[in-house]
């Protein structure tokens, strides 16, 4: 099966599609010959699709802005610009389904791929559904989704494929390789543990919380692995020169196996992305979601609150995060083993373990 897939900009975008494409050479249905990631030069799937071998190509093509809307005209000229860009890649790679995940870029491939009468879908991994997914929503053949709520802003219901998120079957069969705690960074495994995060480059607000927290956190009776991000490390380094935080709390800047360390966690604290929940709920972690205010239509807090109302997560909105807030919502998973244990059941059944699959179907059903 020939296919083309696009989005991008963020890695919500991305990794959906990355965990597809794999499962699709697990599988033997698409060999990499069979496979084109459409993008842009800018965005994080210039860096993140090349360096996983995946053949790619870029159309130019820019979002509105809503700031300047003077600039939108040189937006809707880009955008019919990239409709003939479009064109041309899917007339040369002769794809039998086209799949986007949203972001502008695929709002080009896709509408023009529908135009052509060539099979579309899109897949979309938040609770709110993006500019591009409401528009294609109207052209495509199928609509996967991953929150209830996102259903609920598309008037195409026949359409509708509920599909869960395709990270996680990624990450179930990933997480064989368990991260050894003891070896690792010398803590003890029977201990309950919390991990930190804020993503790759890491979350000023959660970091500035793990500075003002340490000194009580360091009292606890349980561990804490604090994953700065990249960008954070070496300030947080300097803040805590000469501080004793003592054994059971463990700075890092990033951690490349998340998969392999998340089974070993009694809890994470983290932001809301899509590609996050995902991995959290098909391990079936306990959560406390601090959403970013910073992202389209607040959908990282919508996300969240999806998880806290089926009783897989606790949410802190940034604004309301405090040492108090914070500390005692560790506690109250972290000491509390029943607590922990009834969340840690209702974040996987929220999980989807053959999501992957599931979409791959619809891919093969299309293309027929």
């Amino acid at each position: 099966m020939r296919v083309i897939f696009t989005g991008g900009g963020t890695g919500g975008h991305i990794y959906p599609i990355m965990a597809i494409i794999e499962r699709l050479k697990e599988r033997g249905i698409s060999t990499n010959d069979e496979i084109l990631f459409v993008g842009t030069q800018k965005g994080l799937e210039s860096k993140i699709v090349p360096a996983a071998g995946v053949n790619f190509k870029t159309i130019k093509i820019q979002g509105f802005n809503r700031k300047h809307p003077l600039k939108n005209f040189e937006t809707i000229k880009l955008f019919w610009q990239a409709t003939k860009s479009a064109r041309q890649i899917l007339q040369d790679f002769k794809p039998d389904v086209v799949l986007g995940t949203g972001g502008y870029v695929s709002g080009a491939m896709v509408y023009e791929a529908a135009k052509m009468h060539i099979p579309t879908m899109i897949h979309e991994s938040n609770s709110v559904v993006g500019l591009a997914n409401k528009f294609l929503g109207h052209y495509v053949d199928k609509i996967c989704y991953t929150f209830d709520d996102a259903a609920k802003e598309f008037s195409e219901k026949k359409k509708l494929v509920k599909t869960g998120n395709p990270r996680s079957q990624q990450v179930l069969s990933l997480h064989e390789e368990k991260i050894d705690l003891k070896k690792t960074w010398n803590l003890n495994p029977q201990m309950p543990t919390v991990l930190v995060f804020g993503g790759s480059r890491g979350a000023l607000a959660i970091n500035r919380i793990m500075l003002k927290s340490l000194m009580t956190l360091k009292q606890k009776p349980y561990q804490i692995i604090w994953a700065t991000g990249t960008y954070y490390f070496d300030k947080v380094q300097e803040k805590l020169k000469g501080i004793d935080i003592g054994t059971s709390i463990k700075i890092l800047p990033y951690i490349k196996n998340m998969p392999g360390l998340l089974p070993e966690m009694t809890c994470v604290v983290s932001r809301s992305g899509a590609t996050s929940i995902a991995e959290f709920t098909a391990l079936g972690v306990p959560v406390i979601l601090i959403p970013s205010p910073n992202v389209t239509h607040n959908h990282q807090m919508k996300n969240a609150l999806d998880l806290e109302k089926a009783g897989a997560a606790l949410v802190i909105p940034e604004d309301d995060l405090n040492p108090n807030n914070f500390v005692s919502s560790i506690d109250h998973i972290l000491l509390d083993e029943k607590y922990a244990t009834e969340m840690s059941k209702a974040s996987k059944a929220l999980g989807v373990p053959d999501a992957s699959d599931q979409v791959i179907k619809v891919m093969e059903e299309i293309s027929r």
